[in-house]
């Protein structure tokens, strides 16, 4: 019997044909088959009245401008906004995609030894270039750049945020850290340096000659990619 699936018209998951339905057709086809909606109505489990869950992934990722970039930086309360999207759904969809985003940095986790700026881009951009508000973090590490620690040093507003180079320097010796990455995110997605960019990096610079500490680098994460101001020259 053929069932209409169509959007316009209500049929509960359960009543569509087995190859349409998203979690048979993820085990029979693999994820790959699989519509960003669809994947997304496998989290959301069910739908609301007459959305589906897929009609209601659907109205998420409109949410969303239909861009998973902009899907990650919404939360649980901007989730809630849409009809039928109750707390456990909303909770759902922004542990998975914060898994992903850890997902992505495991590789430098695993390794472990930051050998150039790419190495630390390659972590920082998963936590960073989905904010909405500027974060500032500092990756600790030792003589041969083993990473001893990761920091979340300040978090600010949208355009910029307040650092404290006793806060960075404090947690330094505490770790015995001989060397440190900065890195912060622009939520416009620019990666452009500003010149309070570059004015702090040197500030840091300088007290970390005071401890022997190196500045390695500072990188600026945006959702477009990454700026290394050493690469640049800036440093």
């Amino acid at each position: 019997m053929f069932v209409n699936v169509n959007p316009g018209s209500h049929v509960a998951i359960k009543d569509w044909p087995d190859a349409d339905k998203p979690r048979e057709k993820l085990i029979d086809k693999g994820v790959n088959a699989l519509s960003d909606a669809e994947l997304l109505a496998i989290l959301l489990q069910t739908g609301y009245r007459q959305k589906s869950a897929v009609d209601l992934a659907r109205e998420i990722l409109r949410l969303a401008k239909d861009n998973l970039s902009e899907l990650g930086r919404l939360n649980v309360r901007d989730l809630r906004k849409l009809r039928g999207m109750g707390t456990a759904k909303a909770v759902t969809v922004v542990a998975a995609l914060e898994l992903s985003r850890r997902r992505q940095s495991t590789s430098v986790h695993k390794k472990n030894v930051i050998q150039t700026s790419s190495d630390a881009a390659l972590f920082f951009k998963p936590l960073l270039a989905d904010q909405y508000h500027e974060t500032f973090y500092v990756m600790f590490l030792n003589h041969a750049q083993k990473v001893l620690l990761t920091r979340c040093i300040s978090s600010g507003g949208m355009s910029s945020t307040v650092v404290d180079p006793k806060l960075i320097f404090r947690e330094a010796l505490e770790v015995h850290a001989t060397k440190i990455i900065l890195c912060h995110n622009h939520p416009s997605g620019s990666l452009r340096p500003s010149e309070s960019d570059i004015n702090v990096t040197k500030k840091i610079r300088a007290a970390g000659k005071l401890f022997d500490i190196e500045v390695l680098d500072h990188i600026i994460v945006a959702e477009t990619g990454y700026l290394s101001l050493v690469e640049e020259g800036v440093l």
